[in-house]
């Protein structure tokens, strides 16, 4: 499958080269440092203050006005109906393949949005919480499609964004491992009626499909006020995974509690070939049949290079 970009994908978007993104930061101020990025960036995802102003400013600046529009639209909707309901949160989807940088892109946006005045509580949850814990994996045989759709409670995900559109307080969302690789048994973490919640997994922009009768099941993009994917080549998306996977075999695959101990006494070329399997048997397949085709409902689609920067920004047409 060809994941350039096309003329036809791009058709209801306006394209913005890199340096023409970066100026309608206008005079959005920088508040991250060098030591706030070194927190958020994840393992083989680089990302610079360069890159935080060229890309992530304007698109916080674009963010907060959209929030700031849609608060106002609430408030108007209240008063007309006469009601004093709580607020409602703002939720962004976040989309993309293994190894785009999903993590460090949700991490860099919770920051400077929760920086904004009018929307100082952000949170963030990622979709690995809601994957079935490996004891149902494994009885469906289900291990070797783990990030396929089919590998998530998908209806626990729904009602806990249904819950959080309904402005419910104390939300609770499961915790996943990736240490152990696993769903950690009897843990949460509560979403308290954040102003923005950012929701970041490889499937969140999935669409729907019809039920009994031809009902329409609801979908998780349809709890969402705006969209991203990350989007980059396979090739590079399989090299930057191969060198994630190099690296951590000498950081977290060492530890005793990993679920990848095994790989981290394999030699360099059994670990390379190893990583490629795990990318050609699973990811790759993933990324072809349910990822990439959902690219085109993206609000925004940012694309990276060869060096992880973003060199271009499409934002959908209003």
């Amino acid at each position: 499958m060809d994941s350039q970009l096309s003329e036809s994908d791009l058709s209801a978007y306006r394209v913005f080269a890199r340096d023409d993104w970066a100026a309608l930061r206008a005079d959005t101020p920088l508040t991250l440092t060098v030591e706030d990025l070194v927190k958020l960036q994840s393992v083989n995802d680089p990302i610079s203050i360069e890159e935080v102003v060229a890309i992530y400013l304007p698109l916080s600046r674009l963010l907060s006005l959209y929030v700031a529009a849609t608060q106002g639209l609430f408030k108007a909707t209240q008063r007309f109906l006469m009601a004093a309901d709580g607020k409602v949160p703002y939720v962004i989807g976040l989309a993309g393949s293994v190894s785009a940088g999903k993590s460090t892109t949700a991490r860099v946006l919770r920051a400077l949005l929760s920086r904004w005045p009018n929307t100082p509580k952000v949170e963030l949850i990622t979709t690995d919480g809601f994957l079935h814990p490996n004891k149902i994996l494994e009885s469906q045989g289900l291990m070797e499609r783990k990030g396929f759709p089919e590998s998530y409670d998908g209806a626990a995900l729904l009602r806990f964004l249904s819950d959080i559109k309904a402005g419910k307080s104390h939300v609770e969302a499961p915790v996943y491992s990736h240490l152990v690789y696993d769903v950690v048994p009897n843990e949460t973490i509560s979403v308290d009626r954040p102003d923005i919640l950012i929701v970041e997994g490889l499937n969140v922009l999935l669409s729907g499909r019809s039920g009994k009768g031809d009902a329409a099941i609801p979908v998780v993009s349809d709890f969402f006020d705006f969209s991203i994917y990350l989007h980059a080549e396979e090739e590079q998306l399989e090299r930057w995974y191969i060198e994630r996977f190099m690296r951590l075999r000498q950081t977290a695959f060492r530890d005793p509690r990993s679920y990848f101990k095994k790989y981290a006494e394999l030699t360099d070329e059994e670990a390379e070939a190893t990583a490629h399997s795990i990318w050609s048997r699973i990811n790759l397949p993933n990324l072809h049949e349910n990822i990439l085709p959902t690219r085109p409902r993206a609000g925004l689609i940012l694309t990276k290079g060869a060096s992880h920067r973003i060199e271009q920004v499409a934002l959908r047409k209003l």
